[in-house]
């Protein structure tokens, strides 16, 4: 695919673990960009199963959650004519080009990873060899498909410095195989954090279920959670550092109605708490309505579900073996002809 100025279109990838739900946070800060990403980029977003394994799963549940997960990111908008999205465990390449990309990998590179550190402390019961060997796999995701650009967070850049170290050496070895993948950075949306602790990021994993809200949440629920939502002692809305609870708010409501902060704190400036936070959350039972619909739909169409996973993981795989079939030339093995 090219863009108008009739050059290749630079390939994007974002693997993203099926941890069950998308918050407004997500939805506020990210799913912009990713809406934007598939116009702008060959995009892949690989839902990434396969990683969720290093830490014991329900079966039944584990699948449920994936799917869900599936439907929401067709339902926020990634469109699958415009994007490849697909199920990591249904293109082998994946495992087959980590194996080898193994053997170019140093175990002191893997012992160093500050988030292997971390989750060995936190899974001391379970340190599997998954753990420690998650990056090389989440290596071989992005080098499979000569990916140019990779979104990252503070805690996955260190995962991409190995990626790109693994690319390298590879290359160095047996001459350019790889795209060399670098960080994209992009604008950032604007933060929410937890409707009960203005001070924390909104976060999915917060153990307090009044905390964040889920983009397929039904309305009373949402309701109901913007009208515990934290705030102060005062009655008036303003935007200032000492009203942290106020501004998350604002943050929230300008989001979901496009309309600037500072006009809404002069709508909502003497109405009281509880209108403003009625307001608020009525702003995001509407905003996310034709989302949660979508939802709904798509959950009631399992075979279309499955079919677009099947699509998607036909175009992965297409992709996907041109690289491994380079990589098995370069290194020596037999090939059938």
């Amino acid at each position: 695919m090219e863009n108008s100025n009739n050059q290749p279109k630079k390939v994007v990838y974002s693997g993203i673990q099926p941890t069950g739900i998308i918050t407004i946070g997500n939805y506020i800060g990210a799913i912009d960009n990713w809406l934007k990403l598939q116009n702008d980029y060959n995009s892949l977003f690989g839902i990434a199963d396969l990683h969720a394994l290093t830490v014991r799963q329900n079966p039944a549940e584990f699948r449920a959650r994936a799917m869900s997960f599936f439907a929401q990111y067709l339902a926020v908008g990634i469109d699958p004519q415009k994007a490849i999205i697909y199920f990591q465990s249904h293109v082998k390449e994946h495992t087959e080009l980590s194996w080898i990309l193994n053997c170019y990998t140093y175990v002191g590179e893997m012992t160093r990873m500050t988030q292997f550190k971390d989750k060995s402390q936190k899974n001391a019961d379970n340190i599997n060899m998954g753990l420690l060997d998650y990056p090389v796999l989440m290596a071989a995701d992005i080098l499979l498909y000569q990916t140019d650009l990779v979104p990252v967070g503070v805690d996955q850049k260190q995962h991409l410095e190995i990626a790109r170290d693994i690319a390298n050496r590879f290359n160095n070895a047996y001459s350019p195989t790889f795209v060399v993948p670098e960080p994209y950075i992009a604008k950032q949306g604007a933060k929410v954090f937890s409707l009960q602790d203005p001070t924390a990021k909104m976060s999915k994993s917060d153990p307090d279920p009044n905390a964040s809200v889920a983009i397929i949440e039904d309305p009373d629920s949402i309701m109901r959670k913007f009208k515990r939502a934290v705030t102060d002692c005062e009655t008036v809305v303003e935007i200032r550092d000492d009203k942290p609870g106020i501004v998350n708010l604002l943050t929230i409501m300008s989001a979901m109605t496009g309309e600037s902060m500072e006009s809404l704190a002069a709508e909502y400036h003497d109405t009281g708490y509880a209108r403003f936070k009625q307001a608020v959350g009525e702003s995001v039972v509407e905003k996310l309505r034709p989302i949660r619909e979508e939802y709904n739909r798509l959950m009631q169409d399992k075979a279309y579900l499955m079919s677009v996973a099947k699509e998607g993981a036909e175009k992965a795989s297409y992709l996907a073996r041109k690289t491994v079939a380079k990589v098995k030339r370069k290194i020596g093995l037999v090939e059938l002809k």
